[in-house]
């Protein structure tokens, strides 16, 4: 995977956590993911598609996932509240969406987000995409960004203001 794709979202993470939930992520040096990495309680998953294929998930601890949507909401939720989903498919949504933003010259859209509820859950990929680990620590606790990326073409080249063909 092209670092070009990964730091998009590292920069996100860090943009939406301090900005929207006020505390800062101290980002881990990113890793393959390999079967025996611990699956999440809480998963966000959003598709990308386009000239850059994949998703991006949020993967939580129950806890971690409960205390990232209270602070995200201004409420106190719980994995069984009616808005839990919403507030962490929202947080996947927007970490999305803002990393797309520097995919310059690619068109690609995000999907609608999911959110996947269970112990011991396990978000996979094809193995001819397989998932980049992104180990975030906070004040509300350890969590994972799962990035995985394949790009279909070379990016649209856009004109030079001012340029004659």
């Amino acid at each position: 995977m092209d670092v070009k794709f990964v730091n998009p979202f590292i920069s996100a993470i860090t943009n939406v956590f301090e900005t929207m939930l006020n505390t800062k992520v101290k980002v881990g040096k990113p890793i393959l993911k390999t079967a025996d990495l611990v699956s999440a309680e809480v998963s966000g998953i959003i598709g990308l598609s386009g000239d850059v294929q994949g998703c991006v998930v949020l993967s939580f601890p129950g806890d971690v996932a409960c205390k990232v949507a209270s602070a995200f909401a201004g409420v106190d939720l719980t994995t069984d509240h009616p808005d839990f989903t919403d507030a962490v498919g929202e947080l996947a949504n927007m970490v999305a969406g803002n990393a797309k933003k520097d995919f310059d010259g690619y068109n690609t859209s995000i999907s609608l987000p999911s959110v996947i509820i269970g112990p011991g859950h396990t978000v996979s990929q094809s193995k001819s995409s397989p998932f980049l680990v992104i180990p975030c620590d906070t004040d509300l606790g350890v969590f994972n960004v799962e990035v995985a990326i394949l790009t279909s073409k070379k990016p649209v080249q856009q004109p030079v203001a001012g340029a004659v063909s």
